[in-house]
C-alpha cells in the first residue's frame, strides 16, 4: 500500500500536478532553503569566444520551502550601480530550476539549472539567455544565520502624501 502511494506521488510530481510548493520541497534538502549572497556573475555570449566576469556583484537571494523567492541583485560598474529586485515563485525538477515573476513588462519566466553543495552551502545557478546559447552563471553562498534579516513580514509600502483639505 505504501509503495502504491509513493508511486502515485511520484507520478503526480512528474506530470506537474502538485502545487509549486510541494514540488520545491521534495527536490532538495532542507539546508537548500535559506538566504544566499551573490559572490560572482559570469556572462557567456555566443558572439564571443571568451566569457565575461562581471565585477561589483552583490545582493541576496532568498529561497523559501514554499516555492517563493526574493532576489536583490546589485551590479556596480564604474559610475553607476544597477539594482535588480524580483519576487516570485520557483520550481525545482531534478537539477532544473524555473523562476516565474512579474515585472514592469508583465509575467516572465527564467529557466536554467542549479548545483547545490550542502557541505560548503554553495549554490551555482546557470540561467539560460537569448539568443540560444547565451547564459549567465551566478555563484552564491549561504548567508550566516546571524546575518540573515527576518523575512516574516513583507516590505511596507511608503505612505503617500497627505492631501490638503
Amino acid at each position: 500500500m505504501i509503495m502504491l502511494k509513493i508511486f502515485r506521488f511520484q507520478l503526480l510530481l512528474s506530470i506537474g500536478l502538485l502545487p509549486v510548493a510541494a514540488r520545491a520541497q521534495v527536490s532538495s534538502p532542507p539546508a537548500f532553503y535559506t538566504t544566499y549572497n551573490y559572490t560572482a556573475y559570469t556572462v557567456f555570449d555566443t558572439t564571443s569566444p571568451d566569457s565575461t566576469v562581471v565585477r561589483g556583484v552583490g545582493g541576496s537571494l532568498l529561497l523559501r520551502p514554499d516555492g517563493t523567492y526574493e532576489k536583490h541583485l546589485s551590479i556596480v560598474v564604474p559610475g553607476r550601480p544597477y539594482y535588480f529586485n524580483q519576487t516570485g515563485t520557483f520550481t525545482l525538477t531534478g537539477d532544473s530550476i524555473r523562476f516565474a515573476f512579474t515585472d514592469l513588462k508583465g509575467a516572465d519566466v527564467q529557466r536554467g539549472t542549479f548545483r547545490f553543495d550542502p557541505t560548503s552551502r554553495h549554490l551555482t545557478l546557470t540561467i539560460l539567455g537569448y539568443p540560444t546559447g547565451n547564459k549567465g552563471v551566478y555563484e552564491l553562498v549561504a548567508a550566516e544565520a546571524a546575518t540573515v534579516a527576518p523575512t516574516s513580514e513583507p516590505p511596507r509600502a511608503k505612505p503617500g502624501k497627505k492631501r490638503r483639505r
